[in-house]
């Protein structure tokens, strides 16, 4: 097909022009997104700061700032859209359907529905609506996706996708930057993405003890578990790398059998009152979103980036080799600077052996990150990035075995009673040098690495489990400023987190962690930490440290 091409790059004055927008409608018109609060003004005035270069050298320190030149896609979506099938000739303009290594794009015009797997393609542009038949399974390939002002969907809310659908992510023409987003992702930009697959039972917890060397588990809930899906048993020692996983070979009620022996005690008791059961997670869903096998090798893996304007709805989904490892906003799931991100989310879905977090929160408010489940992730999981973001509600997730790195130990910067040093450092200066600048992870701090890495206190965190971290479970590491992409500026130095009230946190779970929960060593501009700061301390007015503290309930 004709290959796309992003064409000459907008100037500035219609950079601004395009951006300079009261209420937002992005392309497919089911529902505005309006920019209200002083946040999402902000994010896009930032957008437009990077868009034209303008940010402070502070900007170009974090993952935003790559986005000079970026061409935003027209805004809105036609009148009307002529309905397609891929399968279909004469849906194309010239005459055939797509080949191998075709770059493909969609039309602003066109409603696609993909109907067949295609051969690998070079790309695929979607500016109209591409929607996956729900009559067959379907796999799609190629080098990355780009929704610029369209639609990709496979399953709504109201009627999740029923088959299964692969979408492979390759990476066989190195290095590209597709309108700044960088390369092997689902990148939009006034898009919208639906991924809605058929499986909400994320995770359940052991019934009984499974004892080294068993084939069968009880679990508490086994409902809609299948012969071959895999599952993750959680650490239950001291040592988070006891998580074992498993496939299904047999399902007897709510007893699951498996062909490999287990090579650990797994507890499934509560002891005093205490619930200590271990989790048992389902990595297996029916949508898959993943980068081909050369990323197991190469930790260079796929990422979703969800920029200006666009919209992210996903439930259900498998994410498996994600994230892009030593590199900023190449994450799994990554709302970027989107201001209000109310009705958005990721739930019910799984995202497993990455290389750059989970789900990374990026100056974006009101999103709801529900039941899901994480297993043998690299850096900080669940990731609120520069302490602006708030009102976010993560409820309910899993995190098993979270990692500094794909292969190297943690050399973390902890403040124990003993410590944790490695003997081969003569000196404490030498060790913290190789703990935040040695070069090994993508910040300072996540050599010293959290499944909950929580900036700001102003999001509500319910029922959420870490379940080994090789670090920290839940971590509280609060800057006094949002830093980032906010630093030194105006909403920044009137934001004060540390001086907030925790708006929720309640039945969490921290085990077979080093830590399980910190609430001190707070970051600082540079992303490294101490605790030379003031801690937690909400106020009724957080401009006078003598004004009246305030209760968090």
């Amino acid at each position: 097909m004709n290959a796309y091409a992003l064409g000459k790059p907008a100037s500035a004055r219609q950079a601004w022009k395009k951006l300079q927008v009261q209420d937002w409608e992005p392309a497919g018109g089911e529902m505005a997104m309006r920019l209200q609060s002083c946040l999402p003004k902000f994010a896009v005035l930032l957008a437009i700061a990077a868009l034209l270069g303008t940010g402070s050298a502070a900007l170009a320190q974090h993952d935003h700032a790559s986005h000079t030149g970026m061409e935003m896609p027209v805004d809105g979506a036609p009148a009307a859209r002529r309905a397609a099938r891929w399968s279909d000739p004469a849906a194309w303009p010239d005459g055939r359907v797509p080949r191998a290594g075709d770059a493909v794009t969609i039309a602003r015009d066109v409603d696609m529905t993909l109907d067949v797997s295609p051969p690998a393609l070079r790309s695929l542009t979607v500016q109209g609506a591409l929607r996956f038949a729900d009559d067959r399974d379907l796999n799609l390939t190629t080098e990355w996706i780009y929704v610029a002002g369209g639609e990709l969907e496979i399953g709504t809310e109201a009627r999740p996708y029923t088959h299964n659908a692969t979408i492979t992510l390759t990476d066989e023409v190195k290095g590209e930057d597709i309108n700044t987003m960088g390369d092997r992702g689902i990148i939009l930009l006034r898009g919208t993405l639906s991924l809605h697959g058929n499986r909400s039972h994320s995770w359940s917890k052991l019934a009984v003890t499974a004892a080294a060397g068993a084939t069968a588990i009880e679990v508490l809930d086994a409902s809609g578990w299948h012969v071959g899906d895999e599952i993750v048993l959680a650490s239950t020692d001291f040592d988070p790398r006891q998580a074992e996983r498993r496939t299904i070979t047999a399902v007897r009620g709510n007893t699951l059998h498996f062909a490999e022996p287990l090579e650990y005690m797994h507890f499934g008791e509560i002891t005093f009152g205490v619930d200590e059961r271990g989790e048992v997670a389902n990595l297996t869903r029916n949508i898959r979103i993943e980068a081909s096998e050369d990323a197991s090798e190469s930790y260079f893996g796929g990422h979703i980036m969800a920029m200006a304007g666009s919209r992210l709805f996903v439930d259900g989904v498998e994410l498996n080799r994600m994230g892009q490892h030593l590199t900023l906003a190449r994450y799994p799931i990554h709302w970027h600077l989107l201001g209000e991100g109310q009705g958005q989310y990721v739930r019910n879905s799984s995202i497993h052996d990455t290389f750059n977090r989970c789900v990374t929160v990026h100056g974006t408010n009101n999103l709801r990150v529900e039941n899901n489940v994480t297993y043998n992730t690299v850096g900080h999981c669940f990731f609120m990035e520069d302490g602006i973001e708030t009102g976010n509600a993560f409820i309910r997730n899993v995190a098993i075995q979270t990692k500094c790195h794909p292969t190297l130990d943690c050399v973390p910067t902890n403040l124990a009673a003993n410590g944790e040093r490695d003997a081969s450092f003569a000196d404490a200066a030498a060790y913290r040098q190789a703990s935040f600048h040695g070069g090994n992870t993508l910040l300072p701090s996540d050599n010293t690495v959290a499944s909950f890495w929580i900036t700001n206190p102003d999001n509500s965190y319910i029922d959420n489990v870490a379940a080994g971290s090789d670090q920290v479970g839940f971590w509280f590491s609060i800057p006094e400023h949002p830093n980032g992409a906010f630093l030194d500026t105006e909403i920044s130095r009137n934001t004060w987190p540390r001086r907030t009230p925790l708006r929720a946190f309640r039945g969490n779970v921290a085990h077979s962690n080093f830590d399980g929960f910190l609430i001190d060593r707070h970051i600082d501009h540079d992303n490294t930490f101490g605790l030379a700061s003031i801690p937690l301390l909400p106020l009724t007015d957080p401009t006078d440290l003598e004004s009246e503290v305030m209760e968090t309930h």
